[in-house]
């Protein structure tokens, strides 16, 4: 990210941007010279944006060839666009979005390329063999975990085709309006969690006995041979409880250990996509080399899924035309009005996503910072959509609807049926999830190499022009290829750095 012959190097993403971004670690001084003849006359920060030419007071401000904004008041030539300056537009109005659809440029199937998986007895492929203990109310969950402690120590060294014992701990169950319209949303993330892939189809679920959500609900396709209420008379005490759930584990453990991995096609690939602590480079480092990525997983016959509405409402007019037909185009349009309602409900608009790194990373608004989380889904036609908690049935391109919170998409996600995930960051965070790899692409070197034990793979290389979008993105699906086969694991899973399952109820609480 040094200087060229010609000056510090800055990034333009389209043709018709009026602004682009810093490169240079550090950020550039009031007299810099950039590359493109411009002389700074502000401090800029790196990332942060700089005017190309000058914009009188109300002028769109253009970013990925988009308006991400208007001039708040006169922006001279070489002045620093920051977030004072940007006055953010409305969203795209959803009933003038036409329900127009491109139809897809035909593409070379991408054949030749699997990976070593976990078949299931329900067709599904797993990337990891794990036997999963899923709650149905908080109130179990210091059982849980202590059973989750002991099975680590006391049983698992007994079964080695056994990855891991996780815990699906959650806040709901009781204290909810069990049948309010809403519900239907944690409890079928709950259910579709517990039907996960890398589960192998053998959870165990631990209840109470006296909750609204019924342990029953959440194993409906599952072996009934799989529920333990603490409340149960048959246990007495607090060490009953436990012998009872062990015995339970190592009968399940036996089952799983049996499963070995076997040769699988890309196609049995389900991998999600997500972004968090973003930044300007996001969109146009790690986020276009994971679209590229995805585009070859797509290619390959498998599914890759691109989430979190509050970063898709501000470009949804750029996705839409990207449906595979009207009524997928429809689904779209469904759940930004949907989320538009939920917010309103809150008193809150779109505007409350980005966080304050995001802005120190350079992004003005949520309008910038949307552009640059949708690249990340590639170029493919979108087959399906899901609404939140539901699970995935459709090959290809799909979006999943979920709040951009990452721990909350995360779990959706995993809900929806990923058996692994890419994560794009640029500001760095440590986050993972026990129930499927997350494998970590920074979109700045600085990142990478501060981070160099937490990040798995590198985009800044693109920014300082060291590699194409094309390179990492080639590098990403051979990394993915070997993530899901286990040969190769990711930080987080290294570190034992994994999030606390987070539900999204939009439901009351009573």
């Amino acid at each position: 990210m040094g200087r060229s012959g010609a000056g510090y190097r800055t990034i333009k993403v389209d043709e018709r941007d009026n602004v682009a971004i810093v490169v240079h670690s550090g950020g550039l001084r009031s007299g810099d010279l950039l590359d493109n003849g411009i002389t700074l006359v502000d401090d800029v920060p790196q990332g942060h944006k700089v005017a190309l030419h000058h914009l009188p007071a109300d002028a769109p401000i253009l970013r990925y060839g988009e308006v991400i904004g208007r001039a708040a008041n006169d922006i001279a030539r070489g002045q620093w666009v920051h977030e004072g300056l940007v006055n953010i537009p409305e969203p795209p109005p959803l009933a003038e979005i036409p329900l127009t659809v491109h139809p897809a440029m035909p593409v070379d199937p991408l054949e030749g390329y699997g990976f070593e998986g976990f078949r299931n007895p329900d067709g599904s492929v797993g990337t990891r063999n794990i036997l999963g203990i899923c709650t149905s109310v908080q109130c179990v969950a210091g059982v849980a975990n202590h059973v989750v402690r002991r099975i680590r120590q006391e049983l698992l060294p007994d079964f080695p085709h056994v990855d891991d014992v996780v815990v699906l701990n959650h806040s709901y169950g009781c204290g909810v309006a069990i049948d309010a319209p809403a519900a239907i949303i944690p409890i079928r993330t709950l259910q579709n969690l517990a039907r996960n892939p890398n589960l192998g189809n053998e959870v165990l679920v631990l209840g109470l006995g006296c909750e609204k959500l019924d342990p029953r609900r959440l194993v409906q396709d599952i072996a009934k041979e799989t529920i333990l209420e603490l409340q149960d008379e048959a246990f007495h005490g607090f060490q009953g409880m436990v012998d009872g759930i062990l015995e339970l584990a190592g009968r399940k453990l036996a089952r799983l250990n049996q499963r070995c991995r076997e040769t699988c096609p890309a196609s049995e690939l389900v991998v999600g996509l997500q972004c968090g602590g973003s930044d300007a480079f996001s969109g146009v480092t790690a986020n276009p080399a994971v679209g590229f990525a995805a585009d070859l997983i797509v290619r390959a016959g498998g599914t890759v899924m691109f989430s979190e509405v509050t970063e898709v409402r501000d470009g949804i007019q750029l996705l839409v035309p990207r449906a595979a037909d009207a009524g997928i185009g429809k689904a779209l349009l469904r759940e930004m009005a949907w989320y538009d309602r939920y917010l309103e409900l809150g008193e809150v608009d779109r505007s409350a996503n980005t966080t304050p790194g995001n802005k120190q990373g350079g992004l003005a608004n949520i309008v910038e910072k949307s552009l640059g989380s949708i690249v990340k889904s590639g170029s493919s036609p979108i087959v399906e959509v899901l609404g939140p908690g539901e699970r995935v049935s459709k090959k290809g391109l799909v979006f999943a609807a979920t709040p951009a919170s990452d721990f909350i998409c995360g779990t959706l996600q995993l809900a929806a049926g990923i058996n692994l995930q890419v994560f794009t960051t640029g500001r760095g965070t440590p986050y993972g999830l026990a129930m499927a790899p997350v494998l970590k692409v920074s979109s700045r070197s600085d990142l990478s190499q501060r981070w160099h034990d937490l990040i798995d793979l590198d985009a800044g290389r693109i920014a300082s022009g060291d590699a194409s979008i094309a390179e990492v993105g080639w590098d990403l699906f051979r990394m993915i290829l070997d993530v899901a086969s286990g040969r190769r694991q990711v930080a987080a899973d290294r570190l034992g750095l994994h999030n606390d399952l987070v539900l999204f109820n939009p439901g009351p609480v009573t």
